[in-house]
């Protein structure tokens, strides 16, 4: 048995390193509950922008529910195991935080490798739907609503509309003019004339040039955020060495 000194000097790290591993838990569980509440937002309110790179209905939404979900449950385990106390429930928290730390890793480096084929493909998926252009269908009115929205008009400009057929007869879509314009049908199908009342900005080329001037950005705080769970391993694997150790000197 080892002297009480030494006990009582041990007692006060692992209060402190549960302190920390608690914050940590909640700040884990609070990424979940933001990724589950993305998830259903995504899943009621963005379903039909997310089904422009697909012809069906895309996973994506689900995804996200899942992933946050299963945070929620293990960000709530973190806290239990660290509260019990118990080394192996500690050993399991850390061996699911590398898994996520792996997953997010791997995800990111694909992003980053692939980067040209995803933006390949959404472009494709994107002239797909504005090729065939309808008014009606879901894709259709997730191009209008992305014209409105981010105030741009076609793939490249408002001048990608003429390799469509609902322009031969129809013109430019309503959704590319400008505010307090004056969009006549005339002016949609003269080029000349619509330059006046249309937005000029190509939505493919505004989302990508955004996109390509803050991909530093986005890639540090995409790494941030998976290294952010090897704090987490640490502090469990430290707490589950100093409560064996503690628990040997008892004996």
């Amino acid at each position: 048995m080892s002297p009480p000194s030494r006990r009582l000097q041990t007692k006060p790290v692992i209060t402190c390193l549960k302190t920390f591993l608690i914050s940590y838990s909640l700040i884990f569980w609070f990424t979940g509950v933001i990724l589950l509440a993305v998830g259903v937002w995504g899943k009621v309110s963005l379903e039909s922008y997310l089904s422009l790179a697909s012809d069906t209905s895309t996973n994506a939404p689900y995804v996200l529910i899942g992933t946050g979900a299963i945070i929620v449950i293990f960000g709530l385990f973190g806290c239990f195991a660290t509260c019990r106390g118990s080394p192996w429930m500690l050993k399991l928290y850390a061996m699911f935080l590398i898994l996520v730390f792996l997953a997010e890793l791997v995800a990111g480096i694909s992003g980053f490798v692939f980067r040209h084929e995803i933006k390949a493909e959404l472009k494709d998926a994107y002239w797909s739907a504005e090729k065939n252009y309808n008014t009606t269908d879901s894709r259709s009115q997730a191009v209008d609503s992305i014209q409105r929205t981010l105030k741009c008009c076609g793939v490249h400009n408002y001048t990608s509309w003429a390799e469509t057929a609902y322009f031969k007869h129809n013109g430019i879509p309503p959704s590319c003019c400008m505010p307090l314009a004056n969009c006549t049908p005339e002016n949609l199908r003269d080029f000349k004339l619509a330059e006046t009342v249309v937005y000029k900005q190509g939505c493919f080329s505004l989302v990508t040039t955004v996109l390509e001037a803050n991909l530093g950005i986005i890639a540090g705080i995409s790494f941030g955020i998976a290294f952010f769970q090897l704090i987490g391993v640490f502090l469990a694997c430290c707490l589950s060495r100093y409560i064996t150790n503690n628990q040997y000197e008892m004996v």
